[in-house]
């Protein structure tokens, strides 16, 4: 294993991370809503058809009826939630991987790393589900017919309305059980590929955009390959009117296996997967540059 850059700053990590997600949502964000889509379009009756046959013919008919901003819809509640999101991530990273280091230059384990990162996903917990909420709901709305709300803070405003900071938290169980296994995949599974791709005698530090770019975009396909599922029953259960499932993911789970089985837990994989690439290459592309400015402008942070 390549020697890691040592010493390990959760506090750079809170801001380099913060840059990081926010690039990982600009590039990424309209094939999450594609994904959000396809993930609660409602079953067709018999003799209908789908309202989109696929990501492609999801894509096609965002673009066509909406034009590019619907493929941006509900931008604003993860833009403004990304930027403390991502940097409370990468810090809880950070601190995972201090906090398992006897000594500053010790190397941590694949283990180990993969526990440092479960901890940055209960991190961001608190943070993400109500962005993931609003963003859904909003991302869902134009593809009904309906506009109850006309933006992320009067969907916040509305959702506390009506069931107060419940509502506006409603699904905050699934969010921790997709991003605590999926966070602890991504860094390690990031960290892994740095030290495959250092050459002999480097740094993993010194390694080149492309490189950086490769372990970023794949770190991103092995986090949603663990996140998918519980990611189909969040966006259901975030999406559904108040009381449709009163024991929360168990009934959206039995509900979506008994109704369209199994295959159903895996809706929208090509369009995360198609996403996961390309964003998380930017977010970890992201994330390097700000560490490589903060080291340079503050060494001793």
């Amino acid at each position: 294993m390549a020697k890691q850059p040592q010493p390990i700053s959760p506090l750079k990590n809170f801001f380099a991370g913060g840059f990081g997600g926010v690039c990982l949502v600009f590039v990424g964000h309209p094939l999450d809503t594609i994904k959000v889509r396809l993930q609660t379009q409602p079953k067709p009756q018999p003799g209908q058809t789908p309202l989109y046959s696929g990501t492609f013919d999801c894509f096609r008919k965002t673009l066509v009826g909406e034009g590019i901003r619907g493929l941006y819809r509900g931008m604003a509640a993860p833009v403004i939630g990304v930027t403390p999101m991502f940097a409370v991530c990468f810090f809880g990273f950070g601190l995972g991987k201090r906090l398992q280091q006897r000594k500053p230059d010790d190397v941590l384990t694949y283990p180990q790393l993969f526990a440092a990162g479960m901890l940055s996903g209960v991190f961001t917990t608190v943070i993400m589900a109500p962005g993931e909420r609003i963003k859904c709901l909003l991302q869902i709305q134009a593809a009904t017919g309906e506009t109850k709300y006309s933006g992320s803070l009067d969907c916040a405003k509305q959702l506390y309305r009506e069931a107060g900071i419940q509502g506006v938290y409603k699904g905050t169980v699934l969010t921790l059980m997709r991003d605590v296994p999926a966070s602890g995949m991504y860094f390690m599974t990031y960290e892994w590929l740095k030290n495959i791709l250092t050459p002999e005698g480097k740094s993993v530090s010194d390694l080149s955009v492309p490189r950086i770019l490769f372990a970023g975009g794949l770190a991103g396909i092995f986090n949603w390959a663990v996140a998918i599922p519980p990611d189909v029953l969040k966006s259901r259960f975030q999406t559904a009117p108040a009381g449709k499932y009163p024991n929360g993911f168990r009934d959206v789970l039995r509900e979506l296996i008994r109704e369209e089985g199994v295959a159903s837990l895996y809706k929208g994989f090509t369009a995360v997967m198609i996403r996961a690439f390309p964003a998380n290459a930017a977010c970890f592309l992201g994330f390097e540059v700000a560490m490589k400015f903060l080291n340079w402008v503050a060494p001793g942070l």
